[in-house]
């Protein structure tokens, strides 16, 4: 392969800014088909962002000869389905996060690719964000000793006019999300920790509805310790009544504090003395880590996002709310 040429399977809101621009911003990448079940608003997307061509249709799509690789932008429900249709074409994928409904699909994903030869990447993008090298450089430099744990913080309020009887976005659709906001957005949260700090090996947590204004868990609270030794703790609300993002990390000397989704300086607190690190956010959030993917399909760097990597992640909130969906995954 001597250049990426992209294609979009679900050219929606995250392919706007975050995504798509960055797909055709990386060095030795381009983006030459979209695809979206809605045609019309498929060949707008193409014709506002001057991609060659567009499908409403995901296999001919795939089929398409110059397509050499597929980016998946659906919800989650459509992420297997997708990927196997992809490595059974012999095309490498990008999948968006959270990887799949549950971990047991990630494993059927990533078992497929293996067999099929392709590579599979996640949209983990935060792995690959100068913001949080400057968090894993204080961590490797030592800055505050030895690391003892971490707590995580992360609510918003219920806002109820945004969940409308007849009406709910997919976010909170578990059949369709895998669960809800939680698994869309403590994602991101969980599998930095684990980029930051290793593997979490045991997990235990409990979940809840508490506003009622949707099928899906509202409150997650979860403890769980890495193999690295360090112990976690995390809340996720999505029905409290003020805004916080907020993770620290501590050890035998300081901490450091950071918010997952805010682009606010890194806070360093250690002998005594605060420092702070600037850490904006690039204009397309995703480009750093779609970088990395290019730069791997065309053998000359490594992704740190994997679905290898993301099914840990898969593993992890599935047993966080395994307690409210009960032991099977039929209805995520």
């Amino acid at each position: 392969m001597k250049e990426v040429c992209w294609g979009i399977i679900g050219c929606g809101d995250v392919t706007e800014v975050k995504s798509g621009p960055a797909l055709q911003k990386a060095e030795g990448s381009r983006l030459v088909a979209v695809m979206r079940r809605d045609a019309a608003r498929a060949e707008d997307y193409a014709r506002r962002h001057g991609v060659p061509r567009w499908y409403s249709d995901a296999d001919e799509l795939i089929r398409d000869p110059e397509v050499n690789a597929v980016y998946i932008a659906t919800p989650p429900a459509f992420h297997k389905p997708y990927t196997l249709a992809c490595a059974k074409a012999g095309k490498p994928v990008y999948v968006e996060k959270p990887m799949a409904l549950n971990h047991a699909e990630c494993e059927e994903m990533i078992e497929a690719c293996r067999r099929a030869g392709v590579p599979l990447f996640v949209a983990f993008y935060r792995r690959a964000l100068p913001r949080f090298a400057i968090v894993r450089r204080l961590l490797d430099e030592g800055a505050i000793g030895k690391v003892r744990y971490v707590t995580t913080v992360q609510t918003q309020p219920a806002e109820p006019e945004r969940y409308p009887v007849g009406g709910l976005p997919w976010r909170v659709q578990p059949e369709i999300a895998g669960g809800g906001l939680f698994i869309d957005l403590a994602s991101h949260t969980i599998d930095l920790l684990d980029d930051l700090l290793g593997p979490v090996d045991r997990v235990c947590g409990l979940a809840a509805n508490r506003a009622g204004l949707y099928p899906a868990e509202d409150w997650v609270g979860g403890t769980y310790t890495f193999a690295s030794g360090a112990v976690g703790t995390g809340l996720w609300s999505f029905c409290a009544q003020e805004r916080t993002d907020r993770n620290e990390i501590v050890g035998s000397r300081g901490s450091i504090s950071f918010s997952t989704f805010g682009d606010g300086p890194i806070r360093l607190t250690a002998d005594g003395r605060t420092e702070e690190f600037p850490a904006d956010n690039p204009e397309h959030i995703q480009q750093p880590l779609i970088q990395t993917v290019v730069d791997e399909l065309l053998g000359r760097g490594t992704c740190p996002s994997t679905g290898t990597s993301a099914a840990r992640t898969s593993r992890v909130l599935d047993a966080m709310i395994a307690n409210y969906y009960g032991s099977g995954e039929a209805s995520r």
